[in-house]
């Protein structure tokens, strides 16, 4: 639901990986966002009407995003495509944090924009203390981009992991991600994403931060 320029992208996106995709907007000027290319279904109307929802083909779909401009529209159209028709895979573009966290607890996981494009500002302006690339709904776990001493470099990540004691699920390489294992070296320029308590965030990167310890 929504065709603006996150609707459009998304059902582009989603189509050329081989999905079948059905885009509801108010707007029928809207769809012009897909260009002459897009091969899915187009509706008019809003995405909490259950004809509009039904035209669409809801009762056949696998997932549902709500990224129209509205957070009250987006959480509507969410709650009734969960409620109703049993969809478990939605998602709900929220502007408003403090509604977006409260929803994510009521199951419906939500993406909240502003918050985000906070948040990536911060990591590019701040080496550390930045904000977190996620939090789970309670707040009590995230995952952090960490800055590293050049020290680190050469060492393995196994062995990265000992001394942190969290766990690092992927690393960016060349704009590129990578899921590491524990023998994989890290190199010089890879952005390093560590899993942590709340409590934990400072040490790691006080540890990561810092040469390694000589032995």
């Amino acid at each position: 639901m929504g065709c603006g320029r996150v609707g459009s992208s998304l059902a582009r996106s989603l189509e050329r990986r081989g999905h079948t995709v059905a885009v509801i907007d108010l707007d029928p000027d809207a769809f012009r966002r897909l260009g002459p290319t897009f091969r899915g279904k187009t509706v008019r109307g809003v995405g909490f009407d259950r004809r509009v929802l039904e035209t669409a083909g809801i009762r056949d779909a696998d997932g549902f995003a709500a990224v129209s401009s509205g957070d009250n529209s987006n959480i509507l159209a969410a709650r009734v495509v969960r409620e109703t028709y049993g969809i478990a895979n939605v998602v709900a573009r929220i502007y408003d944090q403090g509604r977006a966290e409260v929803y994510e607890r009521l199951g419906i996981p939500s993406v909240a924009t502003v918050r985000w494009a906070a948040d990536q500002v911060l990591r590019r302006l701040l080496p550390e203390g930045s904000e977190p690339q996620w939090r789970d709904p309670s707040g009590a776990v995230r995952l952090i981009q960490v800055s590293t001493h050049v020290g680190w470099v050469g060492r393995r990540i196994g062995d990265i992991q000992g001394v942190i004691r969290a766990p690092i699920p992927f690393l960016l390489r060349f704009g590129k991600g990578i899921v590491p294992d524990a023998a994989t070296i890290l190199q010089d320029g890879d952005l390093v994403y560590a899993a942590c308590a709340n409590e934990d965030v400072a040490t790691i990167e006080e540890l990561l931060g810092s040469p390694p310890a000589k032995h």
